[in-house]
């Protein structure tokens, strides 16, 4: 009997087909167990750190303590900066391991203790001290983000075969982000607007975190997770960056490398978008809780058909159509006047979940299977150098001409992003075949 050939190339041998026999036969056994704690971890997970994540609570906070949009934009740099610097640590961690559930379950819970500290901090602390602490906090915690999201894709590789990804990632956003859609209304309408526990932006990283914390201990005891069927050599650090060179030899990887570098740039932006809203519609409470659950709806009502195209047809036209979206919502940003311009953030929450689900299930499809972790590291990097560059650059341009030449870079490289995919980069599973 010869062995399912590595799911990403189906007409590669792999060379002992024994280890991928015993690998594939205990994924399929454990199947149904790993896809429940997957799917549960995650719901919570996506509910509490929407709560973070979206460009609407967190800019309004720091806009809140400084008046400043270049303090928004240091702020998001610092968060962008952390998970700048850690997925090669990350990938080189993992690509080396017999088993990733223990390190994934590590920096998942530091990256949980950050949320912790962001709320204790907004709770007591008040003016430079808490400026500087949250600072702090952002960079952490991008740092435990950037290894977290190397660890939790590269074992979501491991545990769920490739064509029943795009449905859990469908599922798992559109339950989370539903429930995080509500909780962001709440959060915005009640808990700031009325100063619950005397602090509405603290109660909200509360909730975030306690959330966050129930996912990752269904995680840890509800996975199983086998023995990995390759394993790469510890290599020197320096010699990663080697690897990188090798990796983006593959001609659809690299066009896909510079798309996704240029969508980055434009998600720069998002974050600064509540503040441009705000200075039209005013900037309470009320207002960012309306702008959250239109942002949260639509992200997570798309994810279902996102994931479901993405599993019959491939991830690349779930890129493309992403793209197309989000060009609608900067095109909405600028003509919608009033309260329709929630309907950009309609768009633009459509377009960037198809944008997230895309990024990260095309990069598990380009090459060999122990590539994966070093692929998602090097995807990760490039992300986070522009984003956290980006902020810092936005908020002073925002400071000194305004908001439109943001608006127009923002365009520009969605554009060129879709220009990049649409020509250079061919589905991933059909070049394999």
């Amino acid at each position: 009997m010869s062995a399912p050939p590595p799911e990403n190339n189906p007409n590669e041998a792999h060379p002992d087909d024994a280890v991928w026999v015993r690998h594939h036969a205990f994924v399929a056994s454990k199947l149904r167990r790993n896809y429940a704690a997957t799917l549960t971890h995650g719901v919570f997970g996506m509910t509490g750190f929407r709560l973070i994540y979206a460009p609407t609570i967190i800019p309004a906070y720091l806009f809140v303590q400084t008046g400043s949009a270049a303090a928004v934009g240091l702020g998001m740099a610092l968060l962008q900066l952390g998970g700048t610097l850690s997925p090669i640590l990350s990938g080189a961690r993992v690509e080396s391991r017999n088993r990733i559930l223990p390190y994934a379950i590590t920096v998942g819970s530091l990256m949980r203790v950050m949320v912790l500290a962001l709320a204790l901090t907004a709770w007591f602390l008040e003016g430079p001290p808490l400026l500087l602490a949250t600072l702090a906090i952002f960079l952490f915690l991008g740092f435990f983000q950037g290894a977290q999201r190397v660890a939790f894709q590269m074992l979501m590789a491991k545990l769920i075969p490739i064509a029943q990804r795009g449905r859990l990632q469908g599922v798992r956003n559109l339950l989370g982000g539903g429930i995080a859609a509500g909780l962001a209304w709440a959060a915005g309408t009640y808990f700031i607007e009325e100063e619950w526990f005397g602090n509405g932006y603290a109660t909200t990283f509360l909730f975030a975190f306690i959330l966050t914390s129930i996912g990752l201990v269904v995680l840890q005891f509800g996975i199983r997770e086998p023995d990995a069927p390759t394993l790469r050599a510890p290599v020197p650090l320096r010699e990663r960056f080697g690897q990188f060179r090798d990796l983006l030899a593959h001609r659809g990887f690299r066009a896909f490398v510079a798309a996704h570098g240029f969508a980055s740039i434009a998600r720069v932006g998002l974050p600064f978008w509540t503040i441009y809203v705000g200075q039209q519609l005013g900037l309470s409470g009320a207002l960012i809780g309306s702008l959250s659950l239109a942002y949260l709806a639509s992200e997570t009502l798309s994810n279902l058909a996102w994931g479901q195209i993405g599993d019959r047809h491939g991830f690349r036209i779930v890129f493309l159509g992403s793209m197309v979206f989000n060009l609608i919502g900067m095109v909405l940003l600028v003509t919608a006047d009033g309260w329709w311009l929630h309907l950009a953030f309609v768009a633009l929450g459509f377009g960037m979940s198809g944008w997230m689900m895309a990024a990260m299930t095309l990069v598990l499809e380009f090459g060999a299977h122990e590539d994966i972790p070093m692929r998602i590291a090097l995807v990760t990097t490039v992300e986070g150098a522009v984003s956290s560059v980006g902020p810092i650059v936005a908020g002073l341009a925002i400071a000194a001409m305004g908001f439109m030449p943001l608006i127009t870079a923002a365009f520009l490289s969605l554009t060129l992003a879709l220009v990049v995919v649409l020509w250079r980069v061919s589905e991933p599973r059909k070049a394999a075949i």
